[in-house]
């Protein structure tokens, strides 16, 4: 799904066969602004998402940005005005919100993250662990806090997790199967394998065919030791129960990258607001 297939989806949920409560009370003709406001300090996210809302809706709707993506914002801040057809602004206002509140939270608890990481080789990964039809919008946005994008669903990376292992009869089996499947289908993917014991990681190193290796619930000191064991054959990947309480004690373990679902699925959305002036 890209961003304009998402935009006619969510509209087309939201305003049905019409919006009748505009209809109702404002005249055809209307014209009309309004001001994005910041209610509560954090990182901003979603300008360009509604940009694209408010050209979808309608493009006449002049829009005027004043603060970008991944800027600081505070309290009373106005990140744009929007003006034109009073009906077509109202139609927009929800999605808008919705969208920029959700990915500025998202931005906001990603930028904490990754200061954490500072001065170590650490970069921060999301994952698939967002609302269904929105993973677009969550994964711009945790890239806008600093974040690197993993693998934005199942189509373009090989991810073989533990399910998988157990259901292909063993580490070796699924990978195998995996380079065959490759092969057949003349695909060129990455592979990853999820371990969760010191046995399974030696046991990738032995296969081979593995382009990333991923580290499951390992606490730090039994992490530190397989980096150690891995020795920068392949490229390292933590997770696991790590927040920002622990993600520092990872960090220092030398992994390449510490992937965590709560950058998307445990975040408050940040308060902003759309008002007439």
């Amino acid at each position: 799904m890209d961003l304009q297939e998402f935009i006619q989806l969510a509209l087309a949920e939201d305003i049905g066969d019409g919006d009748h409560t505009s209809l109702a009370t404002i005249p055809a003709d209307a014209e009309r602004r309004a001001r994005l406001l910041v209610k509560q300090d954090g990182i901003l996210a979603g300008i360009e998402v509604a940009k694209a809302i408010f050209e979808t809706v309608d493009p006449a709707l002049q829009v005027h940005v004043y603060q970008q993506d991944g800027e600081a914002i505070h309290y009373g801040d106005i990140v744009l005005t929007v003006s034109g057809n009073a009906r077509h602004i109202l139609t927009a206002e929800r999605l808008v919100l919705n969208c920029m509140q959700r990915m500025s939270g998202i931005a906001t608890h990603t930028r904490a993250m990754v200061a954490l990481l500072e001065g170590t080789k650490a970069k921060l990964l999301d994952t698939r662990k967002t609302t269904p039809n929105f993973r677009i919008c969550e994964k711009m946005a945790t890239k806008i806090g600093g974040a690197v994008n993993h693998r934005f669903g199942l189509y373009d990376m090989i991810l073989i997790k533990d399910n998988h292992i157990d259901y292909a009869g063993g580490i070796e089996a699924a990978i195998k199967h995996a380079v065959r499947y490759l092969q057949e289908t003349d695909r060129f993917l990455s592979v990853e394998v999820e371990t969760r014991n010191r046995a399974e990681v030696e046991e990738v190193l032995r296969v081979g065919h593995v382009d990333r290796i991923m580290l499951d619930n390992f606490k730090p000191d039994e992490l530190r030791q397989m980096v150690e064991l891995i020795d920068g054959r392949l490229i390292t990947e933590a997770s696991g129960g790590i927040n920002e309480t622990n993600l520092r004690d990872y960090a220092e373990t030398g992994v390449d990258y510490i992937s965590s679902g709560a950058l998307t699925h445990q975040v408050k959305s940040l308060d902003l607001s759309l008002k007439a002036y």
